[in-house]
C-alpha cells in the first residue's frame, strides 16, 4: 500500500462522522511507528501484526516506503488496560492500552519503533508522529 493511499485511509477513518460510531475516538486505539534496519534506514514493505489478546482478533499492516506502519484497532472505553501483542517477524512485544476513558476528543494510541529487529516504545511521541503523518496527507 502506498503512503498516499495509507494516509487517505487513515484520514478518512479519523474524520468519519458520528453516524459511524465505531470510527469515533473512543472506539479506537492506534499503534504507529517505523521499521528501520541497523543503520537507521527505513525498511519498506515489511509485514507486522497486532493481536488483541482478549479476543485473538488480528490486525495486519505493511510499512510504506518510509518504513511507517499504522494500526487502527477497535478498543472502546472499557478496554483501558487491555493487552495487545505487536509482532514483527519472530519478535513480539506486549503493549497495554493506556488512555483517559473520559477524554473523547484526543486520539488514543502509542508509538512503537522497530530498530534492527528490536522494539522501542515511545508513547510520548505518538501525538506528534500522528500529527506529522496526517499533516503530510494534506499536501
Amino acid at each position: 500500500m502506498t503512503r498516499g493511499v495509507l494516509q487517505a485511509l487513515v484520514t478518512l477513518v479519523l474524520l468519519a462522522g458520528p453516524a459511524q460510531a465505531e470510527h469515533e475516538v473512543f472506539y479506537r486505539y492506534m499503534v504507529i511507528g517505523f521499521v528501520r534496519d541497523a543503520s537507521g534506514a527505513p525498511m519498506p514493505d515489511q509485514a507486522l501484526e497486532v493481536v488483541r489478546d482478549k479476543t485473538d482478533f488480528s490486525y495486519l499492516a505493511r510499512t510504506d516506503e518510509s518504513g511507517l506502519f499504522v494500526f487502527i484497532t477497535r478498543l472502546g472505553d472499557e478496554s483501558l488496560g487491555e493487552s495487545l501483542t505487536l509482532r514483527y517477524g519472530p519478535a513480539s512485544l506486549k503493549l497495554t492500552a493506556q488512555f483517559d476513558p473520559a477524554n473523547h476528543t484526543e486520539e488514543r494510541g502509542t508509538r512503537v519503533d522497530v530498530e534492527a529487529g528490536r522494539f522501542v516504545e515511545r508513547p510520548a511521541s505518538f501525538r506528534s508522529t500522528l500529527t506529522q503523518f496526517l499533516g503530510s496527507a494534506q499536501r
